[in-house]
């Protein structure tokens, strides 16, 4: 089985208020992370072919990613998403439909040690059938990330989903929304929650009070934040915290060591604009004190 994860996903532009258009999307941004944490991940996308497409590809390239499953769409535009941002969180404005809206099984795909997905890109039948074809039968772990973005998910798609997780991820919010038991303490929904769907383990993030996984057993993990940053925006902090987290899971570092350089990373995602960094030092000193 080959070690390098399969990320499936949308990749898209936020374009902000400003103006200004950054290359994002949850699993693009996870897949860029990995790359950059020598993992040599599989995107798992779709572009269309015109500038924004090629833009895509370019900036891929430059990067060492690896775009050998981004398909190339003759018909249907690169996705872009309109930013804004209410009481300094954002919100998103999604076009549809995009070419991430029919990726299509890509040739030659091998085995894969992990699949990440979320929610967003089972939107549109195409992709949602083409993500199923990648699971069934897959032989390694596979991360679900939640990611709600209104009104692009079903109950019925997410449950699906979830019953085909080893980990799955969402916020406290989300977990407040599909947990129940409104009285509960958040760590005894986030267990009922991990129960009920089976999962191997459960991660939920918690804004300026850090995060929690509870694992398969009921046993919790709680991490605090790291210092407070100078928060630029927080557009992709939950994929930063993804990503670090499937690099653990596929170093095998304890949970609570991945949760503490998780919270640290997503922490430095938000004194940027946007999701990803332009400058690869960014990584540098993450790598050099996650280096055994």
């Amino acid at each position: 089985m080959s070690s390098r994860p399969l990320i499936f996903g949308e990749v898209l532009f936020d374009r902000f208020p400003d103006g200004r258009a950054v290359l994002g999307g949850a699993p693009f941004n996870v897949a860029r992370h990995l790359a950059a944490f020598g993992q040599a991940p599989r995107l798992v996308s779709r572009v269309g072919d015109d500038d924004l497409g090629r833009q895509v590809l370019a900036v891929m390239d430059e990067l060492g990613m690896d775009r050998t499953a981004v398909g190339i769409d003759d018909q249907l535009a690169t996705g872009t998403v309109e930013v804004t941002f209410e009481d300094g969180e954002p919100r998103y404005e999604i076009t549809r439909p995009v070419a991430w809206d029919a990726i299509a099984i890509p040739p030659d795909v091998d085995d894969a040690a992990l699949l990440y997905h979320g929610s967003l890109a089972q939107r549109a039948d195409a992709s949602r059938d083409t993500l199923r074809q990648l699971r069934d039968g897959f032989a390694g772990r596979v991360f679900v990330d939640v990611n709600l973005r209104d009104p692009w998910w079903t109950r019925e798609t997410l449950d699906d989903a979830l019953a085909h997780a080893d980990w799955a991820k969402l916020n406290e919010e989300e977990l407040v929304l599909l947990g129940g038991d409104g009285d509960a303490p958040l760590t005894s929904r986030a267990a009922a929650f991990a129960s009920h769907h089976e999962l191997e383990g459960l991660l939920v993030t918690r804004g300026a009070d850090g995060a929690m996984a509870v694992e398969a057993g009921g046993r919790v993990t709680l991490s605090e934040p790291p210092p407070p940053v100078t928060v630029v925006d927080t557009v992709g902090a939950g994929d930063g915290f993804a990503s670090v987290f499937l690099l653990g899971n596929l170093q095998d570092w304890p949970v609570s060591l991945t949760l503490e350089r998780a919270l640290a990373f997503a922490a430095a995602i938000c004194t940027l604009r946007g999701g990803t960094p332009t400058d690869p030092g960014f990584y540098t000193p993450f790598l050099t004190a996650w280096t055994d």
